[in-house]
């Protein structure tokens, strides 16, 4: 098990490493399928919006999210590992 530790350590020091937006891009269209990165990005965005305080009709109604995965990003928001917040801060420039 420690093979898959490493790769993961791996894989979150190349993204942490990463600069510029463009090598972020090309990094996940090499890792992922483009429906996979677009999950992402929607799962995203709907996180940022909740902290935004949008409400879910807003959020369902500017996304192509389903209720479940709001729910479940909601939760992530709410109890998760805070990396949603971390990206949130970042944006807005707060600490």
């Amino acid at each position: 098990m420690s093979g898959t530790k490493d790769n993961l350590d791996a894989l979150y020091d190349a993204l942490a490493a990463l600069t510029d937006p463009a090598d972020v891009k090309a990094l996940l269209a090499d890792l992922c399928t483009a429906g996979e990165t677009e999950q992402m990005a929607c799962r995203l965005r709907a996180a940022m919006l909740l902290l935004d305080g949008k409400t879910y009709s807003q959020i369902t109604e500017e996304t192509d999210i389903s209720s479940a995965t709001l729910s479940r990003v909601s939760n992530c928001v709410r109890r998760g590992s805070g990396g949603y917040s971390k990206v949130w801060q970042n944006i807005h420039g707060e600490d």
